[in-house]
């Protein structure tokens, strides 16, 4: 087994490149049978394994760095550096993370998680190495999918004001997470037939280095016709007017190849794009026919590709394609936008059924929002569904062309709260409190699955910016007896009671039945509150709470700072200072990676904390 051999960095080197597809078999083997007993990001890194063999054999690491965008496609780089015990705990509480961490590795030159920001951390290296006088390589892997995000523009912009040394890769496989949409696709589908150009340069270069005396002489005068023969043979050549120098595109499952033009792109003064054409989910056959949903997945039986543990039960997402399904029905000026994930975020099925009102832009969540308003001041509804992590990429369209314009925009906020195993960069725990903070802006939770209907439902008829923030997972079904309608800015009494009250938000309505229950068996008989509202607060729940509570526990799965505890305090400090309030809410840390069943228990917001914290606080 050539694996065995591969204990540390740079171990790659004593592999006879002859031996490459025989240990990139053994790399897809290996990630194979880990992650279908682990789950995680399979498809981009079925991909990326002789790409990431190349760099690794032509790269010395840790002094070159090799800063991964995303990040999602770095298993192969973790194997290669030393890490394969690490996979038996991939992604779980304390184990290995499923992103580059500093915190793991030297060879790890970036922690990330995001989409379109490895060119600009590469710029600030290479300019840091330049100006400390410093000798090293720096390599920004990016996908054509992070490609449409604006950011990598801005850093390539930059990029081309650089005289030394800095290698992009485009790790080019026609997806980011759902198909590529947009110009860039179009752009790069049309590059992707140009490579007989590259092999008839290359051709006619040898053949007339052959030649003594005219065959330089010759070369050199080619290089000064080169641009116009490129645009004869490549449309555009875009990145080549942006400033970069272009070499490509190469299939990326030769390693041979790829080592070679990385040989020469390493004496490329300034930047230079390597364009690399790979095929996501390689070596799987379930994988390559479905590369979306094996993009992060769960645990699954490797023959089939089936997930092991799909109880049937429908979770939140799938509960809001339903809504959004019959919205398209109801309400033609529905209209939904989504920045690259269709099927993440439950747009599939709309999708196919109004393709006219729906809107993909890509990896830009800024464009999004903004997008959004502008529909808006058409005439339009738009919903626009992404998760909580990246809808943060936004917080400045969202002030500035949503809420100061005061348009009836929707915000399907998925995955908040503690989403688990993809750790610290996609946990959506603040989603509350920078939401909060914006004048005109309204913002729901949902308890279960009904009232997510329910809130979808006011959230059209309302006019103006409206987010309805729902967790991963399982929708929640009990409750199912209580279902007052909503009206904004009031919450909704489950249990009248006195002396304790639990004044939950969201899935943390849930929770605090179970925290109600262990108060009832000592023979308390605490208040339960849906508060169904953020904001705007329901202060007149909160002066009823008052009059006959001595106790007042508010319940949310987001940051303490800013979030929906910190406004009850505020309110009930001044009004009522001699009512005691407790909050639990997440700490001032980014949460690593677990699950969200460990994370709560970690962070001291499960039942059990919960309820320790009440009994010590009487």
């Amino acid at each position: 087994m050539l694996l065995e051999t591969i204990k540390k960095a740079n171990d790659i080197k004593k592999i006879p490149p002859d031996k490459f597809p025989q240990l990139a078999e053994e790399i897809r083997a290996f990630l194979l049978d880990h992650v279908s007993r682990t789950g995680g990001h399979l498809a981009s890194n079925l991909g990326a394994v002789e790409l990431t063999m190349a760099l690794h054999y032509v790269f010395c690491l840790p002094a070159d760095k090799i800063i991964w965008d995303v990040g999602h496609q770095s298993y192969t780089h973790k194997i290669l550096t030393g890490r394969q015990e690490g996979f038996d705990s991939l992604r779980t509480l304390g184990g290995m993370s499923g992103f580059p961490k500093r915190s793991e590795s030297p060879c790890d030159a970036y922690d990330t998680g995001h989409s379109s920001t490895s060119i600009s951390a590469g710029v600030g290296y290479v300019c840091a190495r330049d100006l400390k006088g410093e000798d090293y390589h720096v390599i920004s892997v990016i996908g054509d999918g992070a490609l449409t995000g604006g950011m990598a523009y801005e850093a390539i912009n930059n990029a081309s004001a650089l005289k030394k040394n800095f290698i992009i890769v485009l790790n080019d496989n026609e997806m980011s997470i759902s198909e590529n949409v947009g110009g860039i696709s179009s752009y790069l589908s049309n590059m992707r037939t140009t490579e007989g150009y590259f092999e008839l340069k290359a051709g006619v270069k040898n053949s007339l280095n052959k030649i003594p005396g005219l065959g330089p002489a010759a070369i050199k005068q080619i290089h000064k016709t080169k641009d116009s023969l490129k645009r004869l043979m490549i449309p555009g050549m875009f990145f080549e007017d942006m400033g970069l120098t272009y070499l490509g595109p190469i299939n990326g499952h030769d390693c041979n190849r790829m080592i070679q033009v990385f040989q020469e792109a390493k004496r490329v003064s300034g930047p230079v794009l390597v364009h690399v054409k790979t095929e996501k989910g390689r070596g799987y056959e379930p994988a390559m026919r479905h590369p979306a949903r094996f993009h992060g997945t769960a645990a699954f039986d490797l023959e089939h590709g089936i997930p092991l543990n799909n109880n049937g039960k429908a979770n939140y997402t799938d509960i809001f394609s339903t809504v959004m399904r019959k919205f398209g029905d109801r309400e033609e000026k529905v209209v939904a936008v989504t920045a690259a994930m269709p099927d993440g975020t439950g747009l599939k099925r709309f999708r196919n059924m109004f393709p006219d009102r729906f809107f993909d832009v890509g990896i830009a969540e800024e464009h999004a929002v903004t997008f959004a308003a502008g529909l808006a001041l058409g005439g339009m509804i738009p919903v626009v569904a992404v998760y909580s992590s990246f809808l943060q990429r936004a917080v400045d369209q969202i002030i500035e062309d949503v809420c100061l314009q005061n348009l009836h925009v929707i915000f399907a906020v998925d995955r908040a709260g503690l989403v688990g195993s993809d750790g610290e960069t996609h946990q959506g725990c603040f989603d509350l409190s920078y939401l909060s903070m914006i004048p005109n802006m309204t913002v729901m939770a949902p308890k279960n699955k009904w009232e997510l209907s329910d809130m979808m439902k006011f959230a059209v008829s309302y006019d103006g910016p409206i987010a309805v923030r729902y967790p991963r997972g399982e929708a929640y079904d009990g409750l199912e007896e209580f279902r007052e309608p909503i009206v904004r800015g009031r919450s909704e009494m489950i249990y009248r009671g006195k002396g304790i009250a639990l004044l939950a938000v969201g899935s943390m309505v849930k929770t605090a039945e179970a925290v109600r229950k262990k108060l009832l068996e000592d023979g308390d008989n605490p208040t339960l509150v849906n508060a169904r509202f953020v904001k705007p607060l329901d202060k007149k729940m909160l002066d009823s709470l008052a009059k006959d509570h001595e106790v007042i526990v508010t319940m949310e799965e987001n940051v303490k700072s800013g979030g929906f505890g910190s406004a009850v305090v505020e309110y009930l400090h001044t009004a009522y200072p001699e009512v005691q309030v407790l909050s639990a809410a997440l700490p001032d840390v980014f949460m690593e990676h677990g699950s969200p069943e460990k994370l709560k228990e970690k962070a001291g917001i499960d039942a059990g904390s919960i309820y320790n914290r009440i009994k010590e606080a009487r």
